[in-house]
């Protein structure tokens, strides 16, 4: 396997940049996962670590290698699809070893790269089958398949799991998190499901408009995001905001109750308070304690999610397990310690939070 090295990468499509100075390096066995809304470069950047796009600046090293001149098949990397691309007049067999016939690789080796990695995803009751007679999953097992055969320095997903359905997603999921335990490989992963994310990632790199917002561990973003973007991409339901002002240290917004978030330096003007749906309560004690009145009760189960909306019109979404939900039109009391309010500036910057 290798490390990734990207240095100030820069990639346009006539007048329209795409990706703006990306920095990023990868370690050795890491598994990164690219998030971000639609069209904000997160596939775009896959495809040009794997050579399928020219980059107009900037350098990239694979290895000890510099890879900027290379061509996709002198990289060492091997890249799952959305779609599955495979052959379907060849069984699953011939489908795991096409690109190896071209290499001149010794057939014995082949078979056995084959046997190991069929053996790996569970695929060698399937070797004789053509794509038609699999399910999508074990499709998608045969692409990754045809993947590890190559044993490549790195392995690209590009949202692989995207065409499969929620069932399947979880168990493939399930199997790409044990075969980079297994392998101890280098992957990059894009995708727009944040449980994938968060479940397969070592590290996370959230991206917008061709910029990575923040990086960092799952629970890193999750806990401590960097600026409203990620606090509104990272989790679902996505975290609640609402505006307030802050003057002569004292934060007001209609429907606030009691905030106390304790010695922090608040900047006087506007501010944006965050709290997730999972860290609101029914209480009247806590550091911050808010009023509001309830639109929705979303009923999943253990879990009801509340849609409230506060006096001043701000929409809000809480939590709550057990049998015992508001009414609709009932007015509630929530409360949230100060460990889980977040606060940004006027500029959407998080304002850290200074406890005695």
């Amino acid at each position: 396997m290798a490390t990734l090295k990207i240095e100030n990468l820069c990639k346009s499509y006539g007048t329209v940049d795409i990706l703006k100075n990306i920095d990023l390096d990868v370690a050795d066995g890491e598994f990164v996962v690219l998030v971000g809304p639609s069209g904000c470069g997160k596939s775009t950047l896959l495809r040009c670590i794997a050579g399928l796009e020219a980059i107009d600046a900037g350098n990239l090293h694979i290895g000890s290698r510099r890879v900027n001149d290379l061509a996709p098949a002198q990289r060492k990397i091997a890249m799952v699809f959305q779609s599955y691309a495979l052959y379907p007049h060849r069984n699953v067999h011939d489908n795991m070893t096409f690109g190896l016939r071209f290499s001149g690789m010794d057939k014995a080796e082949m078979e056995r790269r084959v046997a190991a990695a069929a053996k790996m995803l569970q695929l060698e009751p399937l070797l004789a089958r053509r794509p038609r007679d699999l399910s999508g999953g074990q499709r998608q097992r045969v692409a990754i398949g045809r993947a590890i055969v190559r044993e490549p320095d790195i392995f690209l997903f590009d949202e692989p799991l995207s065409n499969l359905d929620a069932a399947l997603r979880v168990s493939t999921r399930i199997e790409i998190a044990k075969l980079h335990r297994l392998l101890s490989a280098t992957m990059i992963y894009v995708t727009h499901d944040q449980t994938e994310a968060m479940t397969l990632a070592d590290r996370i790199v959230v991206m917008n408009s061709g910029r990575i917002e923040q990086e960092g561990a799952p629970l890193d973003l999750y806990y401590r995001p960097a600026n409203l973007f990620v606090a509104r991409f990272i989790g679902s339901p996505a975290m609640n905001l609402f505006e307030a002002s802050s003057g002569q240290g004292v934060v007001r917004a209609d429907g606030i109750r009691k905030i106390d978030l304790g010695t922090a330096a608040f900047p006087d003007g506007r501010l944006t308070i965050g709290v997730r749906p999972e860290h609101f309560r029914l209480a009247d004690t806590g550091d911050l304690v808010l009023e509001a009145g309830v639109d929705l009760i979303e009923r999943l189960g253990e879990i009801s999610y509340a849609h409230l909306r506060m006096p001043g019109g701000a929409p809000l979404i809480v939590e709550l397990r057990g049998r015992m939900v508001p009414a609709r039109g009932e007015k509630i009391v929530i409360a949230a310690d100060r460990r889980d309010v977040h606060l940004f500036d006027a500029t959407g910057a998080g304002i850290a939070l200074a406890f005695a």
